[in-house]
Parts: C-alpha cells; structure tokens; sequence
C-alpha cells in the first residue's frame, strides 16, 4: 500500500490532482485485503463501507471502491483510474526489482520494467489491460511506468527494496 500510495501522490502531480488525497485513496486502497482475499467480489467495497462510516472523503472512497472495477461500479474520475491503473503496476515492478540480481528498485529502470510488462508468464497476476488504462489518464505506457517506477525509488527503503 506504501508504494501504491507513493505512486498516486507522483501521478497527482503529474495530472493536477490532490496529492494529498490521491496519496490517501493509494494507501488505504487494500484495507480489506485480509479479509476479503479469498473472496474477491467483496473487495474494495468492504474497504468503502469502512471508509465511508470512518467520515473519509466521498472521492477517496469512491476510488477505493472503484479500483477493482467490479460490475457495475467502474472507475470514472482520474483518481478512480490512477488507482486501479497503478495497483497492478506496483505489484509488477516489485517482481521486476525482485528478479533483478540486486533486488534493489533503485537498480532497476523503466526499460527493464517495459522488458518485464512485455513477457506474458513473468508476474502473471499483474493484469497488464488493467495497466494499460492509464491511457484513461492521457499518459503513454512508458510515461506511466517512469512515473510510477520513480515514485517507488524514492521510498525504496521504506518498502525494504
């Protein structure tokens, strides 16, 4: 969550969105993961209900809710895309620095990550359609990637890589 978090405060950035805001949808956007694992319909809308009864704002939570772009609630605002763009994309860059023989994200670039997205087997649970719809956001695959790559360079201790 700290890198999904780190990575929507950069594309806030980049897009004129509320860092604070997108920074807080990216941290707390799994906060039912544990108890909805093995149930995946329920995920995202068990962590609205939370949010939702804790006062968290209503943009938060509807990007939270989003995110899994279940039926019938799909993701319509840039934060709602941002989210459920990037939330594969973490989880797909951390494999890459994990594969890498330094198991460092630092030493990892935006051409290695590309190399990765591109073999089918490599993270096979990083769904790469979802990935791709940053281009909802008017950014290009690579763009998006080094956006996103930096963003969790710059807390790479913090997510002990």
């Amino acid at each position: 969550m700290l890198a999904t978090e780190a990575a929507m405060k950069a594309l806030a950035e980049r897009l004129g969105g509320d860092v604070e805001k997108w920074g807080m949808a990216g941290l707390l956007h799994d906060l039912d993961y544990d108890q909805t694992e093995h149930d995946f319909p329920k995920h995202g809308l068990l962590s609205a209900e939370i949010l939702e009864r804790k006062g968290v704002d209503t943009e938060i939570v509807r990007a939270v809710k989003a995110h899994p772009a279940h039926e019938g609630f799909l993701p319509e605002s840039p934060m709602d895309w941002a989210l459920y763009s990037v939330d594969s994309l973490t989880g797909l860059i951390i494999a890459a620095a994990l594969m890498h023989p330094e198991k460092k994200l630092k030493a990892i670039n935006t051409d290695f990550v590309m190399r990765r997205f591109k073999e089918k087997r490599f993270a096979a649970g990083a769904n790469r359609d979802q990935i791709k719809k940053c281009s909802k956001l008017g950014l290009e695959l690579e763009e998006f990637v080094a956006i996103t790559l930096e963003a969790m360079q710059s807390i790479s201790e913090s997510l002990g890589l």
